[in-house]
Protein backbone atom coordinates (compact mmCIF):
# COMPACT_ATOMS: atom_id res chain seq x y z
CA UNK A 1 0.00 0.00 0.00
CA UNK A 2 1.14 2.89 -1.30
CA UNK A 3 0.64 6.42 0.97
CA UNK A 4 0.07 9.60 -0.43
CA UNK A 5 2.74 11.27 1.32
CA UNK A 6 5.74 9.10 -0.02
CA UNK A 7 5.63 11.32 -3.16
CA UNK A 8 4.47 14.65 -1.87
CA UNK A 9 6.83 15.21 1.04
CA UNK A 10 9.52 12.37 1.40
CA UNK A 11 12.02 13.70 -1.38
CA UNK A 12 11.63 17.39 0.33
CA UNK A 13 11.92 16.24 3.32
CA UNK A 14 15.16 14.76 2.71
CA UNK A 15 16.63 17.22 0.48
CA UNK A 16 15.72 19.84 3.35
CA UNK A 17 13.39 21.38 1.53
CA UNK A 18 10.59 21.76 3.57
CA UNK A 19 9.36 24.83 6.08
CA UNK A 20 10.54 23.94 9.70
CA UNK A 21 6.05 23.40 10.01
CA UNK A 22 6.08 20.97 6.90
CA UNK A 23 9.02 19.06 8.31
CA UNK A 24 7.71 18.80 11.89
CA UNK A 25 4.36 17.50 10.65
CA UNK A 26 5.97 14.83 8.24
CA UNK A 27 8.28 13.48 10.79
CA UNK A 28 4.96 13.26 13.50
CA UNK A 29 3.48 11.52 10.45
CA UNK A 30 6.54 9.22 10.29
CA UNK A 31 5.74 7.68 13.76
CA UNK A 32 2.23 6.31 12.15
CA UNK A 33 3.04 5.37 9.04
CA UNK A 34 5.11 2.35 8.32
CA UNK A 35 5.13 2.95 4.74
CA UNK A 36 6.76 6.13 4.61
CA UNK A 37 9.14 5.36 7.35
CA UNK A 38 10.06 2.38 5.45
CA UNK A 39 10.73 4.21 2.38
CA UNK A 40 12.86 6.98 3.94
CA UNK A 41 15.09 4.22 5.82
CA UNK A 42 15.15 2.89 2.10
CA UNK A 43 16.35 6.33 0.74
CA UNK A 44 18.68 7.08 3.41
CA UNK A 45 20.44 3.96 2.99
CA UNK A 46 21.34 4.58 -0.91
CA UNK A 47 22.25 7.73 0.44
CA UNK A 48 24.62 6.68 2.25
CA UNK A 49 26.01 3.87 -0.53
CA UNK A 50 26.39 6.38 -2.84
CA UNK A 51 28.39 8.22 -0.65
CA UNK A 52 30.78 5.69 0.06
CA UNK A 53 30.83 4.09 -2.88
CA UNK A 54 34.61 4.07 -4.73
CA UNK A 55 32.72 5.34 -7.93
CA UNK A 56 36.33 6.19 -9.62
CA UNK A 57 39.82 5.80 -9.10
CA UNK A 58 42.69 8.92 -9.29
CA UNK A 59 45.51 8.19 -11.16
CA UNK A 60 48.52 7.56 -9.36
CA UNK A 61 51.52 9.81 -8.78
CA UNK A 62 54.05 7.18 -10.93
CA UNK A 63 51.30 7.14 -13.72
CA UNK A 64 51.00 10.94 -14.26
CA UNK A 65 54.54 11.75 -14.38
CA UNK A 66 55.17 9.01 -17.03
CA UNK A 67 52.32 10.15 -19.27
CA UNK A 68 53.32 13.87 -18.93
CA UNK A 69 56.92 12.96 -19.05
CA UNK A 70 56.12 11.66 -23.12
CA UNK A 71 54.47 14.44 -24.10
CA UNK A 72 57.23 16.93 -24.82
CA UNK A 73 58.91 13.75 -27.02
CA UNK A 74 56.13 13.24 -28.50
CA UNK A 75 55.25 16.90 -29.72
CA UNK A 76 58.09 19.00 -29.51
CA UNK A 77 58.10 19.93 -33.17
CA UNK A 78 54.11 20.32 -33.50
CA UNK A 79 54.68 22.59 -30.39
CA UNK A 80 56.99 24.65 -31.67
CA UNK A 81 55.64 24.99 -34.81
CA UNK A 82 52.28 26.16 -33.50
CA UNK A 83 51.86 30.19 -33.64
CA UNK A 84 51.10 31.65 -30.22
CA UNK A 85 47.76 33.81 -31.83
CA UNK A 86 46.80 29.91 -32.88
CA UNK A 87 47.14 29.08 -28.71
CA UNK A 88 45.15 31.86 -27.85
CA UNK A 89 42.49 31.27 -29.98
CA UNK A 90 42.03 27.81 -29.22
CA UNK A 91 41.65 29.14 -25.78
CA UNK A 92 39.10 31.58 -26.63
CA UNK A 93 37.46 29.07 -28.15
CA UNK A 94 37.56 26.42 -25.88
CA UNK A 95 36.07 29.63 -22.59
CA UNK A 96 33.06 30.26 -25.50
CA UNK A 97 32.05 27.01 -25.63
CA UNK A 98 32.69 26.59 -22.10
CA UNK A 99 30.46 28.94 -21.83
CA UNK A 100 28.05 28.48 -24.44
CA UNK A 101 27.74 24.83 -23.06
CA UNK A 102 27.27 25.92 -19.05
CA UNK A 103 24.18 28.39 -20.38
CA UNK A 104 22.79 25.81 -22.66
CA UNK A 105 22.53 23.65 -19.65
CA UNK A 106 21.12 26.26 -17.55
CA UNK A 107 18.10 26.32 -20.12
CA UNK A 108 17.16 22.62 -20.30
CA UNK A 109 17.60 22.43 -16.26
CA UNK A 110 15.14 25.14 -16.24
CA UNK A 111 12.83 23.65 -18.58
CA UNK A 112 12.87 20.19 -17.18
CA UNK A 113 12.28 22.36 -13.61
CA UNK A 114 9.49 23.51 -14.99
CA UNK A 115 8.37 20.79 -16.59
CA UNK A 116 8.29 19.04 -13.25
CA UNK A 117 6.64 21.95 -11.74
CA UNK A 118 3.37 22.15 -13.57
CA UNK A 119 3.01 18.19 -13.93
CA UNK A 120 2.90 18.57 -10.01
CA UNK A 121 0.55 21.38 -10.19
CA UNK A 122 -1.80 19.19 -12.29
CA UNK A 123 -1.15 16.35 -9.74
CA UNK A 124 -2.18 18.41 -6.91
CA UNK A 125 -5.33 20.15 -8.69
CA UNK A 126 -6.45 16.70 -8.91
CA UNK A 127 -5.99 15.98 -5.45
CA UNK A 128 -8.35 18.94 -3.99
CA UNK A 129 -11.00 17.81 -6.20
CA UNK A 130 -11.53 14.48 -3.68
CA UNK A 131 -14.09 15.24 -1.00
CA UNK A 132 -12.88 17.33 1.72
CA UNK A 133 -9.88 18.37 0.06
CA UNK A 134 -10.66 21.59 -2.01
CA UNK A 135 -9.67 24.48 1.01
CA UNK A 136 -8.50 24.36 4.58
CA UNK A 137 -10.23 27.87 4.78
CA UNK A 138 -13.46 28.14 2.56
CA UNK A 139 -14.53 31.56 2.68
CA UNK A 140 -15.65 34.36 -0.47
CA UNK A 141 -13.41 36.84 1.68
CA UNK A 142 -10.28 37.77 0.60
CA UNK A 143 -9.69 39.73 3.87
CA UNK A 144 -10.37 36.38 5.66
CA UNK A 145 -8.16 33.72 3.49
CA UNK A 146 -4.98 36.30 2.98
CA UNK A 147 -4.61 36.32 6.83
CA UNK A 148 -5.04 32.45 7.42
CA UNK A 149 -1.78 31.90 5.54
CA UNK A 150 -0.03 34.15 8.02
CA UNK A 151 2.92 31.82 10.25
CA UNK A 152 2.26 28.72 7.55
CA UNK A 153 3.79 29.70 5.15
CA UNK A 154 7.24 32.43 4.76
CA UNK A 155 5.53 34.73 2.26
CA UNK A 156 2.35 36.60 1.18
CA UNK A 157 0.37 35.73 -1.57
CA UNK A 158 -1.72 38.01 -3.21
CA UNK A 159 -5.25 37.52 -2.64
CA UNK A 160 -8.28 39.06 -4.08
CA UNK A 161 -12.02 38.43 -5.03
CA UNK A 162 -12.37 38.89 -9.02
CA UNK A 163 -16.18 37.82 -7.99
CA UNK A 164 -17.37 40.65 -10.66
CA UNK A 165 -15.15 39.70 -13.45
CA UNK A 166 -16.29 35.90 -13.04
CA UNK A 167 -13.77 34.75 -10.89
CA UNK A 168 -15.25 34.38 -7.28
CA UNK A 169 -13.05 33.53 -4.26
CA UNK A 170 -13.63 30.29 -3.07
CA UNK A 171 -11.39 29.66 0.14
CA UNK A 172 -7.91 28.74 0.07
CA UNK A 173 -5.45 25.57 1.74
CA UNK A 174 -2.18 24.65 1.57
CA UNK A 175 -0.44 22.20 -0.45
CA UNK A 176 2.80 21.19 -1.70
CA UNK A 177 4.48 21.37 -5.37
CA UNK A 178 7.64 19.63 -5.54
CA UNK A 179 8.26 19.10 -2.58
CA UNK A 180 7.78 22.81 -1.55
CA UNK A 181 4.86 24.39 0.88
CA UNK A 182 2.79 26.19 -1.44
CA UNK A 183 -0.43 28.46 -1.04
CA UNK A 184 -3.12 27.03 -3.00
CA UNK A 185 -5.85 29.85 -3.75
CA UNK A 186 -9.42 28.35 -5.22
CA UNK A 187 -11.38 30.10 -7.45
CA UNK A 188 -15.05 29.33 -9.28
CA UNK A 189 -15.64 29.79 -12.86
CA UNK A 190 -18.68 28.97 -13.57
CA UNK A 191 -19.29 25.07 -12.37
CA UNK A 192 -15.47 24.65 -12.83
CA UNK A 193 -12.72 25.39 -9.96
CA UNK A 194 -9.47 26.89 -10.85
CA UNK A 195 -6.57 26.36 -8.38
CA UNK A 196 -4.08 29.36 -8.27
CA UNK A 197 -0.51 27.77 -6.52
CA UNK A 198 1.78 30.46 -5.24
CA UNK A 199 5.13 29.75 -4.05
CA UNK A 200 8.55 31.77 -3.74
CA UNK A 201 10.40 30.54 -6.71
CA UNK A 202 13.56 32.58 -8.97
CA UNK A 203 11.33 33.61 -12.09
CA UNK A 204 14.32 31.95 -14.70
CA UNK A 205 12.99 28.41 -13.05
CA UNK A 206 9.19 28.95 -12.60
CA UNK A 207 7.10 26.82 -14.62
CA UNK A 208 6.30 27.09 -18.20
CA UNK A 209 4.19 30.06 -18.97
CA UNK A 210 1.33 27.43 -20.07
CA UNK A 211 0.56 23.65 -21.29
CA UNK A 212 -2.15 20.98 -21.29
CA UNK A 213 -1.68 17.98 -19.32
CA UNK A 214 -4.58 15.21 -19.37
CA UNK A 215 -7.31 18.38 -20.19
CA UNK A 216 -6.50 20.18 -17.87
CA UNK A 217 -4.91 23.68 -19.14
CA UNK A 218 -1.68 25.61 -17.22
CA UNK A 219 -0.86 29.12 -16.80
CA UNK A 220 2.30 30.78 -14.99
CA UNK A 221 3.34 34.11 -14.49
CA UNK A 222 5.57 35.82 -11.62
CA UNK A 223 5.14 38.77 -9.51
CA UNK A 224 6.13 40.26 -6.45
CA UNK A 225 9.23 37.58 -6.65
CA UNK A 226 6.66 35.03 -6.63
CA UNK A 227 5.29 32.52 -9.22
CA UNK A 228 1.66 31.91 -9.77
CA UNK A 229 0.64 28.55 -11.33
CA UNK A 230 -3.18 28.53 -12.43
CA UNK A 231 -4.70 25.09 -13.40
CA UNK A 232 -8.08 24.13 -14.51
CA UNK A 233 -10.14 22.59 -17.29
CA UNK A 234 -11.89 26.02 -18.47
CA UNK A 235 -10.62 26.96 -20.73
CA UNK A 236 -7.05 28.50 -22.29
CA UNK A 237 -8.41 32.13 -22.60
CA UNK A 238 -10.10 32.12 -19.27
CA UNK A 239 -6.80 31.66 -17.44
CA UNK A 240 -5.37 34.07 -18.98
CA UNK A 241 -8.07 36.62 -18.53
CA UNK A 242 -7.41 35.64 -14.69
CA UNK A 243 -3.51 35.86 -14.82
CA UNK A 244 -4.43 39.23 -16.15
CA UNK A 245 -6.60 40.32 -13.19
CA UNK A 246 -3.78 38.95 -10.85
CA UNK A 247 -1.22 41.04 -12.77
CA UNK A 248 -3.04 44.54 -13.02
CA UNK A 249 -4.09 44.41 -8.92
Amino acid sequence: MRCELTGTHLHGYLDGELDAAGAASFERHLQSCATCASALGLEQSLRRTLAGAQLYERATDQLRNRVLSKLPAEFPARTKAFPAWRWAAVAAALLLAAFLGRESMNVFHAQSEGEVLAVAAVDAHLRSLQPGHLADVPSTDQHTVKPWFDGKVDFAPSVNDFANEGFPLLGGRLDVLSGRTTAALVYGRRKHIINVFVLPYPPAMGARDSGERSGYHTLSWQKGGLTYIAVSDVAAADLQQLRGLFLKD
